[in-house]
């Protein structure tokens, strides 16, 4: 697979930094004054700074759960998104959906879960039993 670039908003550099570098273990690539990349699981994300957020972001209902539509996130080894799921609640990060598996025994069977970054954007982490289900239909 090639590696993807993502920009996304943020109002705090440094707890952009501490929240990405530090807690969720992504390295710095090039920086400046405002904006940070990062190596997110192979790809390239950066944080570009702006002066305010924009507002409450939409949401739909999947597998019960009240999902935000505007997120990213990476897609784990099932032990690597259990060990991140165990140092985020360490951590004390409050998830917008637990870490759980969803869609149990249909084509699609995943451990996911979601939480905002400190300037509200939303982050999913997942991991399949089987790999080749991620594209499944």
């Amino acid at each position: 697979m090639q590696p993807f670039h993502l920009a996304f908003p943020v109002t705090d550099l440094e707890k952009t930094h501490d929240f990405y570098h530090n807690l969720l273990g992504c390295p710095i690539g090039r920086t400046s004054d405002r904006w940070i990349d990062f190596n997110f699981w192979g790809s390239q994300i950066t944080a570009h700074l702006v002066d305010e957020g924009d507002g409450e972001a939409p949401h739909n209902a999947v597998d019960g759960k009240n999902v935000p539509v505007k997120h990213f996130g990476a897609i784990l080894e099932m032990s690597e998104w259990e060990a991140l799921a165990e140092k985020l609640k360490k951590h004390g990060i409050e998830f917008i959906i637990e870490p759980y598996v969803r869609f149990k025994g249909e084509v699609g069977e995943q451990a996911t879960m979601f939480f905002l970054d400190p300037s509200g954007n939303a982050v999913e982490f997942k991991s399949f039993k089987d790999f080749e289900m991620i594209f499944a239909k």
